[in-house]
């Protein structure tokens, strides 16, 4: 089915108004599927006396319910006795996933082997629009196990013809990076920092390694982050985003936004505060739909699944890439965005004030911030506290300016509040390993909040 620089060109070329047919009689099948073989969904329509077959079009979804991870967890165990969610038969599953559970009971995914399949097609056309071929060698940063990203390229892999080195963590030797001359790396921005790092202190330069283009996944990221991990490898870096949930989109080399597979999985944008779908090139949150094709069966099926995670459709437009799929803003967990003043900000805001580029000369990249107080105690404190390469040598004053230069560049709310003293921003600057994120187990996380 490959063929050069697209995966399954008839698809991913389609013309919109092809494309928005074949998605409504996806939706149509698939939303009927969900309702002969999900017991929630089964329930859900009989209760509320909604023919299914009345769901003829993408539009029409809008009229279900959202659905989230608290709806998954309340309709399998120990909550109910079976899995509310899962749409075939024991028979037929290959493997199971759970979530994380970082937010209490871990969602249960299960994957037929064709859900294995088409989850590979979407990371193949995300790797060729990326410009790689049979003739890459790729290592794999990413945990293999109940996380299916990590199996899921390794597949994508086999159907483009790629090598897959698949390490699973970033702390592998860097004689692997002599050994087998890797044209690319998959891992998260300050994995990839982390490597650089330890490939200088043996004598090697990630800018004159064999790299020839990295991927980003697992994170959102500023853009800022992006281009010092470009410049100290010296190729370009490409986005992916992707889930258990099976939403998977990819940058292709144009890097102006994520395509969506819009053919296997359907996109909507919901504003949960005004309770309504917001239109093209508004922010909201990135609901999700499985799209079966006609015929075929899913093990599990999700009709507006909630991600937790924001976005905005940026473009529906062909891409210069050839692909007419819409492309999407790299998505930002909700769960990374707080409030102060009544303005919200996101981890990735902070991160994008840590990595502007002079402070760079000074730092890591590796940050963490805490906030303290609150709205009933008059003010509320920000502090960010930042790595530096060497601490004598550090110049605070510099990075501390450019950070609040970056950080207010789009939020007057916040520098008023500043000005007015209602928000303190306080600058701690440690040595490497002294902050506080080392001395916990797990992935690091990045914002606290402490009020």
């Amino acid at each position: 089915m490959t063929n050069g620089k697209f995966y399954n060109p008839d698809i991913e070329t389609m013309g919109r108004s092809d494309l928005d047919a074949l998605i409504d009689e996806r939706i149509r099948y698939t939303v009927n599927y969900a309702a002969e073989n999900s017991l929630f969904y089964r329930k859900w329509f009989r209760e509320n006396s909604v023919n299914p077959s009345d769901i003829r079009t993408h539009e029409d979804l809008l009229e279900l319910p959202i659905i989230s991870g608290k709806t998954i967890r309340e309709n399998q165990p120990p909550v109910k006795e079976d899995f509310g969610f899962k749409t075939v038969e024991w028979k037929d599953v290959f493997t199971v996933h759970e979530t994380s559970g970082t937010s209490g009971t871990p969602k249960s995914f299960f994957l037929t082997w064709d859900d294995w399949e088409r989850y590979a097609e979407k990371y193949a056309r995300s790797f060729l629009s990326q410009g790689f071929g049979p003739d890459d060698r790729v290592i794999v940063c990413a945990s293999y196990g109940m996380n299916v990203g990590a199996n899921t390229m390794t597949l994508a892999a086999r159907n483009i013809g790629m090598t897959m080195i698949p390490e699973g963590k970033c702390t592998f030797p860097v004689r692997i990076m002599e050994a087998y001359k890797p044209t690319s790396i998959v891992g998260s921005i300050f994995k990839l920092i982390h490597l650089a790092k330890r490939m200088k202190e043996q004598g090697m330069d990630p800018a004159k390694s064999s790299i020839e283009h990295l991927v980003i996944g697992g994170e959102s990221f500023a853009e800022e982050s992006r281009n010092y991990v470009s410049e100290i490898w010296d190729c370009e870096v490409y986005n992916t985003y992707g889930s258990t949930e099976g939403t998977m989109c990819g940058e292709c080399t144009d890097i102006s936004g994520l395509h969506v597979p819009e053919d296997l999985v359907h996109l909507d944008v919901y504003d949960p505060h005004m309770d309504k779908f917001v239109k093209d090139g508004e922010c909201g949150r990135l609901v999700l739909t499985t799209l079966l094709p006609v015929g075929a069966k899913g093990g599990n099926v999700l009709l507006n699944y909630d991600t937790e995670d924001t976005t905005v459709v940026l473009s529906r437009d062909k891409c210069s890439c050839g692909r007419t799929h819409m492309k999407i803003m790299n998505p930002e967990r909700e769960a990374e965005t707080f409030w102060v003043s009544g303005t919200p900000f996101n981890r990735v805001e902070v991160e994008k004030g840590v990595f502007q580029r002079e402070n760079m000369e000074y730092l890591t990249g590796e940050y963490e911030a805490f906030l303290y107080g609150g709205e009933d105690e008059g003010e509320t404190t920000l502090r960010v506290s930042m790595e530096c390469n060497d601490l004598h040598k550090c110049d605070e004053e510099l990075i501390k300016e450019n950070f609040l230069r970056s950080f207010f560049a789009y939020k007057q709310n916040l520098e008023n509040s500043y000005i007015d003293g209602s928000l303190n921003i306080l600058f701690n600057y440690t040595k490497p390993g002294e902050l506080e994120f080392y001395r916990v187990k797990g992935r690091p996380k990045r914002i606290v909040d402490r009020r």
